[in-house]
């Protein structure tokens, strides 16, 4: 079991978490859907060896409760551990969005092809475990042309309890998404859950996930359920839980 002030702590980043995403939700100035829609992400990973491994990963979103489906993305890529605390990561991906008012509504609203390149900075303090991530993206749509953005996460994990050699943990995260382009600021993405390790091969997470568009130019949405299945092979001891977020 997790001690007291580790405890405290994950109340204290919940506390903030909350504030945080209400009042940038205060800040929209772009209107969004504000039904509870669904958020569901697939995610393999292969570990070739202690330097490198490689991962695929499919999103499929609706903007009401299993409803409304509008987004799907697939993308694939690889991860260098550079030392204990840092790893860089390419990746390639395919984003389609589509018309709000059905599932899959055509004509498309984007449809895109993205690159990245990212580094990764990981600490501990104690069994609680930080991520930094930095992104940089080339983006090929269909809507808007060639852009860049800049992605910056950070992100915050630990255990809080065992059921025999299986762990349920907790996650927070937020998100900034930054353009090169005024007004700069495209989005924030904020995300709190839990996570369960049924095996040494495949873990559970759900949690909520709020989003914030100042400037709309891709996929829509503001609140959402978010549920990942996520499979490593083949298993390797774990070094931190911060490898189950989301790409």
């Amino acid at each position: 079991m997790v001690p007291v002030r580790l405890k405290t702590l994950f109340k204290h980043c919940i506390q903030a978490g909350v504030i945080a995403s209400a009042f940038l939700s205060c800040l929209n100035t772009q209107a969004q859907t504000d039904g509870l829609g669904s958020w569901n992400i697939v995610n393999f990973k292969y570990n070739v060896n202690s330097k490198w491994s490689l991962f695929g990963e499919a999103q499929l979103r609706s903007l009401l409760f299993y409803n409304n489906f509008h987004y799907h993305e697939y993308k694939g890529g690889g991860t260098y551990i550079l030392s204990k605390n840092f790893s860089i990561t390419a990746g390639v991906g395919r984003y389609s969005t589509y018309r709000e008012g059905g599932n899959f509504r055509t004509p498309m609203a984007n449809d895109e092809l993205r690159t990245w390149l990212q580094v990764n900075m990981t600490n501990a303090l104690g069994d609680v475990q930080f991520e930094h991530r930095y992104r940089a993206e080339q983006r090929f749509t269909s809507a808007n042309g060639y852009r860049n953005r800049f992605r910056y996460r950070l992100a915050v994990a630990a255990p809080i309890a065992r059921k025999n050699n299986d762990k349920i943990y907790f996650s927070i995260w937020n998100e900034l998404f930054l353009t090169n382009e005024a007004p700069y600021f495209e989005r924030n993405r904020f995300f709190a859950g839990i996570g369960y390790e049924f095996s040494q091969n495949f873990t559970w997470q759900v949690g909520y996930v709020n989003q914030l568009d100042y400037r709309i130019n891709d996929e829509t949405g503001r609140n959402f359920l978010q549920t990942s299945w996520l499979f490593t092979f083949p298993w390797k001891q774990r070094k931190s839980l911060l490898q189950y977020l989301p790409q």
